[in-house]
């Protein structure tokens, strides 16, 4: 068999109703939009407000930037299909997606897990947080999240990148997952397949571990807090937090954590929508409108920002 054979892929997309499709190019570009400002937003104002030098800022703006990246892995890829009217994407093209695409989403799980426990050490061990989180350590987290989503995904993208394509060339989906990609080749993918549930269980279910029981220490320590106040405090530096991790692993659960071709992919295509382009929106809004320090922080870099334009006027 000839891997050769199939030179591109054709992303089914969304619809094959040109109307309704012209109609979803404009939500998801307007959706797109909002979430790449959103996003720089948090990073903008964790980089200039000093009050904003903390680790908590620190992990948010490096996740804000995994999001950017994210969502950016696919969504123009998709909008420039449907503006253009052809679905086609390259066979090189497609595995770049691919690998971007699960590099960055699953480093977003490890960044998570680093956050709840930044979030248990600052609330159950508040008098050793500053010396254990400090910025070398921050920074190495963040690298070795990096590593762990690259290294984790190489094997099964090295694997898949040599199998042959060489009969349909069409990819039910929006973009170059992984379920659709696999069931396209022409050799037996069993071995792959139980790879990459391996895998997504690994980074799914094993991060998610961590934040759960880095969240019930939390919970405990927040009801022994004997002040309501005291306990009002420390459960809204966490609850947004809470919020986004929900979001993140519910929708990739239902969608990577299941034998392959146990769920129709129409189905995993409209859970894709929450992942990749609800979701990455929300996050950002949801840390703003829980968050009192972020609050504060955007409108003092608003009042500077008008500040400088009335000053250049």
């Amino acid at each position: 068999m000839n891997s050769t054979m199939v030179r591109e892929f054709i992303l089914s997309g969304f619809t094959d109703n040109r109307e309704l499709e012209i109609f979803i190019f404009f939500m998801l570009l307007g959706t797109y939009i909002l979430t790449i400002m959103g996003n720089m937003v948090i990073i903008v104002i964790t980089l200039v407000d000093h009050h904003l030098y903390t680790p908590m800022y620190f992990f948010l703006r490096h996740f804000a930037v995994l999001e950017i990246g994210f969502t950016t892995s696919t969504i123009p890829k998709a909008l420039a299909n449907m503006a253009m009217g052809h679905k086609s994407i390259s066979v090189s093209g497609c595995f770049i997606q691919f690998f971007v695409y699960f590099v960055l989403g699953t480093t977003e799980f490890f960044l998570l897990a680093v956050m709840s426990v930044d979030r248990y050490l600052a609330i159950c061990n508040p008098l050793r947080y500053s010396t254990i989180m400090h910025s070398q350590v921050c920074s190495l987290l963040v690298l070795c999240s990096w590593l762990g989503g690259i290294l984790l995904i190489l094997g099964p993208a090295v694997v898949l990148f040599q199998m042959p394509f060489c009969g349909s060339n069409t990819i039910n989906h929006f973009f170059c997952d992984n379920g659709p990609l696999i069931k396209l080749a022409c050799i037996d993918t069993s071995l792959l397949e139980l790879m990459d549930f391996l895998i997504a269980t690994l980074s799914l279910i094993g991060t998610l571990t961590v934040t759960i029981i880095s969240f019930v220490n939390i919970v405990s320590t927040i009801l022994s807090i004997p002040s309501s106040t005291g306990r009002q405090k420390a459960f809204s530096t966490c609850a947004s937090h809470i919020t986004v991790v929900s979001i993140t692993y519910g929708s990739c659960i239902f969608m990577y954590i299941k034998p392959q071709g146990t769920s129709k992919f129409n189905f995993s295509k409209s859970v894709a929508i929450l992942n990749v382009v609800v979701s990455p929106l929300l996050n950002p809004f949801i840390y703003c409108l829980r968050n009192k320090q972020v609050q504060d922080a955007l409108r003092t870099v608003c009042r500077q920002g008008v500040g400088f334009w009335k000053k250049s006027m």
